[in-house]
């Protein structure tokens, strides 16, 4: 055999096995990196990243369902299932404290009954074995809103179900002359000494049919509608003229 038909014999071979190595370590290469070509963790990780609820959906859903917050007057039940000599029936005072039995004085107005119970259970947890508390919320300031401004009867109104902002101005008689519903502010406690404002154009929604940004009302918001500047030009300037006259040309 010649040298050059020996030199292609030894690259052809060299090509097979080069094939059949790579033919080998093919699978391993597709399990490191995934179906999409890149490292299979960072593949996990979006996956999981995925099924985690975004900020805002969470922030969403604690907004339409929120939970009530024991506030002063309140009166509150509580019952200790292996402790009976414990049971009692508290007020919340205006301070936001109540006195417990065996505990004294703790401050519980801001809390949700499932948060006050935990409290209670670790606090005499402290000297009563795996105490069984029940919460019970027996009388409680009514949840209510207020609309005022230019509506046919400014009040407070009990906040019963679901009440949008049409469906409390309808319920405070609807508007009257002097309502510039293009401008209706809905203010909400975002703390204990701020509000959050958002203006609404009421006009517009009922023109178009469209009532997607009809806000839904939560306890103690205010449904304030202003004055129209038309009206506001009456109060200055009566209807019935200036008392001046107009001479015709001649």
């Amino acid at each position: 055999m010649s040298g050059q038909s020996k030199l292609s014999t030894q690259v052809l071979t060299r090509t097979i096995l080069y094939l059949l190595l790579a033919a080998l370590l093919l699978p391993f290469s597709v399990h490191a990196q995934g179906p999409g070509g890149g490292p299979e963790t960072n593949r996990e990780a979006s996956v999981s990243a995925q099924k985690v609820p975004s900020d805002s959906q969470t922030h969403a859903f604690n907004d339409r369902f929120p939970r009530y917050q024991l506030r002063s007057g309140d009166v509150l039940e509580l019952k200790f299932q292996f402790s009976p000599e414990f049971d009692q029936t508290i007020s919340i005072q205006p301070d936001g404290f109540v006195a417990l039995h065996a505990l004294g004085d703790m401050h519980v107005a801001g809390m949700t009954v499932p948060e006050l119970k935990t409290n209670l259970e670790e606090a005499y947890g402290s000297f009563l074995n795996k105490p069984e508390i029940s919460v019970i919320l027996r009388d409680f300031d009514k949840p209510y809103f207020v609309a005022t401004g230019m509506v046919a009867k400014p009040g407070k109104y009990d906040l019963r179900g679901d009440v949008t902002v049409i469906e409390a101005i309808a319920m405070a008689g609807g508007l009257n002359d002097a309502a510039k519903h293009s401008q209706v502010v809905l203010f909400r406690k975002a703390s204990k000494d701020l509000f959050e404002a958002r203006v609404l154009n009421v006009k517009q929604m009922l023109a178009s049919k469209n009532l997607s940004e009809d806000l839904r009302l939560k306890p103690g918001d205010i449904v304030y509608v202003p004055q129209n500047r038309i009206s506001k030009f009456k109060r200055f300037i009566p209807s019935t003229g200036m008392g001046m006259s107009v001479t015709p040309p001649l």
